[in-house]
């Protein structure tokens, strides 16, 4: 049987990416009336998570091929869409996002090349643990929220899809992303040193390259 293109997947994918990032957008849309969250209707609200999800099912669909893997991977890239706009728009996590996407992550982690429910149930333990410690250092030493409750959940997801060391890659690389965007903004006048940003969305962010690199295995 003869190859499909990496192109021609890559292409069919990314529009398979943007009717998902449509229904994220919808779900997203009723998720925050189900908290008593006001929807926006800002360009980037409403077309960021089907652009966003056209293009990263396009580049993934090239790099996996037709495969069962790119299913698995498709599906935490939704979850992160999802995670990235909601976040930026209401600064928030949701329970009902994570907590389904955590048990698919722990049973998706059987058939996940490289990972084993084991190491992946130690790695979101760990690293919810860790950020459940760094989040509360911040509340006893600067009297401030470090870090909200919905990051230390989420840290915890990523540690179940990812394993250990593409976690430390996803957390280094979301930590110098937030970093950075945060010192821009306080150069810009936009924001404050003491204001707080969402750490959620670059968390997500680090999380995407991190998947990427995981390749086909």
């Amino acid at each position: 049987m003869a190859q499909v293109s990496p192109y021609l997947v890559a292409v069919v994918w990314a529009l398979v990416g943007l009717g998902v990032g449509s229904a994220v957008r919808w779900a997203s849309v009723r998720l925050a009336r189900l908290e008593g969250l006001e929807p926006g209707n800002r360009r980037w609200q409403v077309y960021g998570p089907p652009i966003l999800a056209a293009i990263l099912f396009g580049v993934f669909g090239w790099r996996l091929g037709a495969s069962p893997l790119l299913l698995i991977r498709s599906l935490w890239v939704a979850v992160l869409v999802q995670v990235i706009f909601f976040d930026m728009e209401h600064h928030l996590i949701l329970d009902r996002v994570l907590l389904p996407a955590a048990i698919c992550a722990l049973v998706l982690s059987l058939v996940t090349p490289n990972l084993g429910w084991l190491p992946a149930l130690l790695t979101g333990f760990g690293t919810g643990l860790v950020f459940l410690a760094i989040a509360a250092a911040g509340a006893l030493i600067f009297h401030a929220e470090a870090m909200g409750f919905g990051d230390v959940k989420f840290s915890a997801f990523m540690g179940l899809v990812l394993g250990l060391r593409p976690t430390l890659v996803a957390v280094l690389l979301g930590v110098i992303l937030a970093g950075v965007v945060a010192l821009g903004l306080v150069l810009l006048r936009r924001r404050h040193l003491k204001d707080s940003i969402a750490y959620g969305p670059f968390l997500a962010a680090g999380a995407l390259v991190a998947l990427f690199g995981l390749g086909s295995g």
